[in-house]
C-alpha cells in the first residue's frame, strides 16, 4: 500500500539511525481516543511502520483550549483529553494570515512542511488531497487508514 512508501517529511530521531515521520494532528483526530477507545499514537506508529513524530499547531492548541470552555459537557471533556494528548506532540508555532481558519493554517503548514495530516474532517480531507497532501483518517470506527502516499 502507498502508506509504506516514504517520501519526505522525515525527522532525525535520537534513537540511532531510525527516522521518524512527522504528522500534523487536527483537533478532531485527538477526539478519537475518547470516542472510539483507540490509542492514536500507537496506531500511527503501526500504520506507518516506523516511529512517528506527532505535531500539533499552536492554532490547534488554542482551538482545544476554547473547546474546553464549551457549554457542551461532552465537547469540553473531549477537548480536555485532547489537550492532555497534545502534550505528547511537538508544537509548531504558526500564525494565521488574515482571516485564515484553523483548517486553512493546517493546509498551508502541511504543504510548506510536506507533512501528512491526521484528521477526520471530511471537508479538510478533500482540500488536503486536492493540494497533494496525504491524509490519515479513522476508517470504520476501528482502524486508521491513509489516503495518498506518505
Amino acid at each position: 500500500m502507498a502508506a509504506h512508501r516514504l517520501r519526505h517529511s522525515y525527522l532525525s530521531c535520537p534513537f540511532g539511525n531510525h527516522l521518524a515521520i512527522r504528522i500534523i494532528l487536527d483537533t478532531n483526530f485527538l477526539f478519537i481516543p475518547s470516542q472510539f477507545h483507540i490509542d492514536v499514537f500507537e496506531e500511527l506508529n503501526q500504520l506507518m511502520g516506523q516511529r512517528v513524530e506527532p505535531l500539533i499547531l499552536s492554532t490547534t492548541l488554542r482551538e482545544l483550549e476554547k473547546l474546553v470552555q464549551s457549554r457542551s459537557v461532552k465537547k469540553s471533556k473531549q477537548a480536555s483529553l485532547g489537550l492532555r494528548l497534545a502534550e505528547k506532540c511537538s508544537v509548531v508555532e504558526v500564525r494565521p494570515k488574515g482571516n485564515e481558519s484553523n483548517d486553512d493554517v493546517i493546509l498551508r503548514t502541511a504543504v510548506n512542511m510536506k507533512c501528512p495530516v491526521a484528521t477526520n474532517d471530511q471537508e479538510l480531507r478533500k482540500r488536503l488531497r486536492k493540494a497533494g497532501v496525504s491524509v490519515i483518517f479513522l476508517r470504520g470506527k476501528s482502524t486508521l487508514a491513509v489516503d495518498g502516499s506518505v
